[in-house]
């Protein structure tokens, strides 16, 4: 029994640098910290590819899904039902926009960078509601 738990500790030790994935929690709300109505709260999470994005069903009535064509080329999209608290592990570099889909035209919607990300050209353009594309604007200036 010994010597299996100091080779654990000794392997362990040699994988100090090693890199544990990361699970970060979004509420949906119906009112932010700050007065805003219909939020994600954060509404910008910077994360490394494998981490977890965990949707909690704060306040009924929301959800959480990726926007179409607003997500890095080759990653998988995600939808969650409404009042459903849902997981997603994120493992492509880029820019994840997500939105509530019954206040989608009211502004709830998120950004999560993944990796280094950068704005790809066009990104805002012509897709998203104004006061979705508001905020959006300005959860970019993180980046």
């Amino acid at each position: 029994m010994i010597r299996p738990l100091a080779t654990g500790l000794a392997l362990a030790a040699l994988m100090g640098g090693a890199a544990v994935a990361e699970t970060f929690e979004v509420e949906m709300l119906n009112k932010g910290s700050d007065g805003e109505r219909m939020v994600f709260e954060p509404a910008f999470v910077q994360a490394a590819p494998g981490d977890t994005i965990k949707f909690l069903a704060i306040d009924p009535g929301h959800n959480a899904e990726s926007v179409d064509g607003m997500i890095p080329d080759g990653a998988e999209g995600f939808s969650g039902r409404i009042n459903e608290e849902i997981e997603v592990t994120l493992t492509e570099d880029g820019l994840y926009a997500v939105r509530c889909t019954p206040h989608y035209a009211m502004g709830m919607v998120m950004t999560i960078a993944v990796g280094d990300a950068e704005v790809p050209e066009g990104y805002l353009a012509g897709r998203v509601p104004p006061r979705a594309k508001q905020r959006f604007e300005a959860q970019l200036d993180n980046l």
